[in-house]
């Protein structure tokens, strides 16, 4: 696999994993509420289940890529319209302000492996993480590497979750300081405009891909 288009699919990766979502966020508050343990446990499930969704988009995108060019080329153009539209809904969509509640009636701690399923179930049972990584993966792959292009993507979907994993683990060490970080206007607005770029870039990256394939 080429390094240097695995470099930028890392860049990509950490830069996504960063911005807040429902999956940082959630582990942001129930690291304030619970601890950093719960924190990191949801974070391992959270991450985990990015290799199912990695799994199924690979195993399709591989099949596509030995059987017809044209129809990887039409696939390729969806997600880059997929990630476009995704960048509009973030540019569209209110700034998130984190409230946590009082923690009087939060009752006993759930177990490691309790939050660890969690976290797993809520990444695997979201549909749109998979159609995000069949959008994501295939301007990645290097057709002319020795690797097929099923351990290639599979590949990147575990430096995905080891990332992930460890980005989740620190904002649960540090739930208590980021908080009002990110609720810092300046903050929102860095964020919300990092990720269109980001976003806007992969889009383009699909789009060059099917044009000159």
């Amino acid at each position: 696999m080429n390094s240097e288009l695995y470099l930028t699919f890392l860049i990509a990766a950490i830069g996504l994993t960063l911005m807040p979502g429902p999956d940082n966020l959630f582990v942001l508050s129930e690291s304030i509420l619970r601890g950093s343990k719960r924190g990191v446990s949801l974070s391992a499930g959270l991450a985990s289940g990015v290799l199912v969704h990695t799994s199924l988009a690979a195993s399709g995108l591989a099949l596509l890529l030995q059987a017809r060019a044209w129809a990887f080329n039409g696939l390729m153009i969806i997600g880059g319209l997929y990630l476009l539209y995704i960048a509009y809904g973030t540019y569209r969509e209110k700034a998130k302000e984190i409230t946590i509640e009082g923690s009087k009636s939060l009752g006993p701690q759930p177990s490691f492996w309790r939050s660890y399923r969690k976290g797993f179930l809520m990444n695997v049972l979201n549909p749109k993480v998979t159609v995000f990584f069949l959008a994501l993966l295939p301007q990645f792959v290097d057709q002319q590497a020795d690797w097929s292009a099923f351990a290639q993507m599979f590949s990147m979907g575990l430096s995905f979750m080891l990332q992930a994993f460890l980005i989740f683990s620190t904002i649960a060490f540090l739930a208590g300081r980021l908080a009002a970080y990110l609720n810092s206007p300046a903050f929102q607005t860095f964020s919300r405009w990092f990720q269109i770029t980001i976003l806007l870039l992969l889009a383009i990256g699909l789009f060059s891909s099917a044009w000159l394939n």
